[in-house]
């Protein structure tokens, strides 16, 4: 892929934790396609995780911060700012975390102190991170924010817990604040909601294996990959999408318009067939 679509661009991606997760390979197709763009995590994160090597390969700078503290985000917009000297044109917000799931605790039993932090971190930094890039007018004219959810936040799927709560709290900022920041700026702010992936942050789900296996075999296309996201993703940010704004855009190769497959239907007919 050599066209260039983001020949020009600037930007920050927070999140990207090591090889396996979304943000990493939206990072990666980012730079292939031209642009220039900053990296932020927690320190925690960045302490367990590999993003030097990622920052490295794409000759980006890392600026640790905590995306629930306005401080800390004031510093990411601020730095990034003074690094390319002028606003940003993308920024991917690629954060979520549940102790509750980390726990095991299940949705009817939920730790209360957990469940908040699961929004605050999961959601709840969302507006921050748009409330903050607003007050500093810190996004271009025509920029693109981007936010990655999941089908939970519309349908129930067990395990994915107080995280679907989440989702559905990001997707409603999307749309909330999608509608001042493009009638006032033009700034367009979408979610994607993305086929189940074998990231680290998503081996803690319970029964990610059969959950990929059944979205596979029900949706027509097959689950989308991260490189696949990457490669969507770089679409939002480019110049193509200049009119999408306050969507969330399913990318799952058909599955959030299924009921019932063949494939999923036989594996089904298999098991009964076994009992």
């Amino acid at each position: 892929m050599a066209c260039q679509l983001l020949q020009g661009k600037r930007g920050i991606i927070f999140g990207a934790l090591d090889s396996k997760s979304i943000a990493w390979k939206i990072a990666e197709r980012a730079y292939e396609q031209g642009a220039q763009f900053t990296l932020s995590n927690t320190s925690v994160a960045m302490r367990f995780g590999e993003i030097n090597l990622l920052a490295e390969k794409c000759k980006a700078e890392i600026i640790p911060a905590d995306a629930t503290s306005v401080s800390d985000l004031e510093h990411v917009f601020s730095r990034t700012m003074e690094i390319f000297g002028g606003k940003v044109d993308f920024v991917l917000h690629s954060i979520g975390m549940s102790m509750n799931v980390r726990k095991g605790r299940e949705y009817d039993d939920l730790d209360y102190n957990y469940f908040l932090k699961t929004i605050d971190v999961s959601a709840v930094s969302f507006h921050k991170m748009l409330q903050v890039a607003k007050k500093m007018d810190a996004i271009n004219d025509w920029g693109s924010v981007l936010a990655l959810s999941y089908i939970a936040a519309q349908r129930t799927l067990v395990g994915y817990n107080d995280m679907a709560d989440a989702k559905s709290m990001l997707e409603s900022i999307a749309r909330s604040f999608g509608y001042i920041y493009g009638r006032e700026k033009n700034v367009r702010i979408n979610t994607i909601s993305q086929s189940p992936t074998r990231t680290t942050a998503g081996s803690a789900i319970k029964g990610m294996d059969g959950l990929v296996d059944f979205t596979d075999r029900m949706s027509p296309l097959g689950n989308a990959t991260a490189e696949e996201c990457a490669d969507f993703s770089v679409v939002l940010f480019s110049d193509l999408s200049r009119k999408v704004t306050m969507q969330n855009i399913y990318h799952d190769g058909g599955f959030s318009s299924m009921a019932m497959s063949l494939k999923a239907m036989t594996q089904y007919n298999k098991s009964l067939d076994e009992e």
